[in-house]
């Protein structure tokens, strides 16, 4: 169900499962490699995608519209 609109990059992806986990962005940052700053642009591009507004709407989002999958959690 991942059409062009909500289409994510392989880093977004990953980014997204970290924050179902409920990583902190700085945690993220950390596990990721990458800066805070960085951490903040990938989550807005996702919210910008997904027309929603926070962590917990783009969580829900990606589960409903089946992005990610909850069961390979």
């Amino acid at each position: 169900m991942n059409n062009t609109k909500t289409k994510l990059t392989e880093r977004e992806y990953e980014l997204l499962y970290l924050l179902i986990e409920g990583y902190s962005n700085h945690k993220i940052a950390a596990k990721m490699g990458i800066s805070v700053h960085t951490v903040k642009a990938h989550i807005e591009s996702i919210y910008r995608k997904f027309n929603v507004h926070n962590k917990v709407q783009a969580v829900i989002y990606s589960i409903y519209k089946g992005i990610i999958d909850i069961h390979s959690l």
